[in-house]
């Protein structure tokens, strides 16, 4: 059923624009010159790792803040941290489990979100997958000990889920999403936050954390400044200043993780936030993983059109125009390195460019070889669920649009090679 209503959703946004037709054919890609990620803007080439941090990754950050992602307009006046539910004996036994209450205070104003946090019992200092998820922190797990969220959120029938509004009724919905007890058995623990609690899916800037920000009568962000997924990736730079502290965690192996526009948001975190040790972006197409320039599937236009709310303003000026774009998303991925990078696509998910999502990984190893980690190793795609497990990791997958139970066995094994 699900899978149902995630084609149906997909055909809609196809069709929200009449003008738009997706291309599926790989003989209609656009011929493009790809940006080398190792010259600069002013054409001089980076040799040694030094000069890539000193050089050229700043310069890289700058345009995909300023163009892309969109800036954070400022620092948090105060953040407060309080574990409102706890317990020792969760998921039958074997795990601890925390919620803990994170408020975030600017201008005079305040907002909340909910951590649920699940850790290994017998792990002093656990490493953890940190995530966000789309339906509440109560769908990841039947654990009738999480609490459900008040927050506005999208509406999705199939899990329960109607007026917006998170109830008992989609309670574990969500759990094929997150094996939890996979991770708990390799000695990992869950960090997952309800997205829809930092900022609502929505193109409204007035409930979420963009408006801590606003001066006088602003309602939305300057044309320089974040958008959603600003929003998303800077709180979750904010749940780490939580889990840097907590001495259950090993605060020297957080791997930031995100599917679909959450990859993405994922992606946009591990780039800013070096203090994650590992990034995972599952189906993170458009704007996350794939190559806009190759215009297959959902392409920069039709992202904008259709959630003009996610990127920065100025990101709009390359709507069809991605030819005078002077990056791409291999080099996203490239200022990643050196730390360990897994990203995922899947067979039937032709709207994330697969083969996209696979060449920003290939063109962003030579920056990871600067600082002697493996990549990917050949220009040829793997075959489907065969996946490569390097410091730069890739698998493409049978199925759909989605995270399986396969993918999170991928991502388990390769963080314990990783961070053995």
């Amino acid at each position: 059923m699900r899978y149902y209503v995630l084609f149906t959703f997909v055909i809609l946004l196809q069709t929200m624009n009449a003008q738009f037709v997706a291309n599926y054919d790989e003989s209609k890609v656009p011929e493009f010159d790809l940006p080398d990620p190792l010259t600069t803007f002013s054409n001089n080439k980076i040799l040694t790792s030094t000069s890539w941090t000193e050089l050229r990754r700043p310069e890289l950050i700058n345009f995909f803040e300023s163009q892309v992602f969109g800036k954070v307009p400022g620092t948090i006046d105060t953040i407060d941290f309080e574990v409102i539910e706890e317990s020792n004996s969760a998921l039958g036994g074997v795990a601890k489990r925390r919620q803990i209450k994170v408020t975030l205070s600017k201008n005079g104003k305040t907002i909340s979100y909910l951590v649920l946090l699940y850790l290994p019992k017998n792990i002093a200092n656990a490493p953890i997958f940190l995530g966000y998820n789309f339906h509440g922190n109560h769908t990841v797990n039947s654990d009738p000990e999480i609490i459900i969220s008040d927050a506005w959120s999208l509406n999705n029938e199939a899990i329960g889920i109607t007026n917006h509004t998170l109830t008992e009724e989609s309670r574990g919905m969500r759990s094929n999403r997150w094996a939890i007890t996979k991770m708990i058995e390799a000695g990992y623990g869950l960090a997952t936050i309800y997205y829809g609690e930092i900022d609502p899916d929505k193109n409204d800037f007035a409930d979420g954390v963009h408006a801590l920000f606003y001066s006088g009568s602003q309602k939305r962000p300057a044309k320089d400044e974040w958008g959603a997924i600003g929003a998303w990736a800077w709180a979750l730079s904010r749940t780490m200043d939580y889990l840097g502290n907590n001495s259950e965690i090993d605060k020297t192996k957080v791997i930031v993780f995100g599917h679909s526009r959450l990859g993405k948001a994922a992606l946009w975190a591990g780039v800013m936030d070096e203090r994650f040790a590992g990034v995972i972006s599952n189906d993170s197409g458009c704007g996350g993983a794939a190559l806009s320039k190759r215009r297959f599937g959902e392409t920069i236009a039709q992202i904008n059109e259709t959630f003009p709310y996610w990127f920065s303003e100025n990101f709009k000026k390359y709507n069809n125009a991605e030819d005078k774009l002077p990056v791409d998303q291999h080099e996203l991925l490239a200022l990643i390195a050196p730390r360990p990078l897994y990203v995922a696509s899947a067979k039937e998910d032709e709207w994330a460019d697969p083969k996209g999502e696979f060449l920003s990984a290939y063109y962003a190893t030579p920056v990871y070889s600067l600082f002697g980690k493996a990549g990917i190793p050949a220009i040829e795609m793997p075959v489907v669920n065969s996946p490569i497990h390097n410091t730069v990791a890739y698998h493409i997958r049978t199925g759909k649009h989605d995270v399986t139970e396969y993918d999170w066995e991928q991502y388990i094994k390769w963080a314990v090679e990783q961070f053995h």
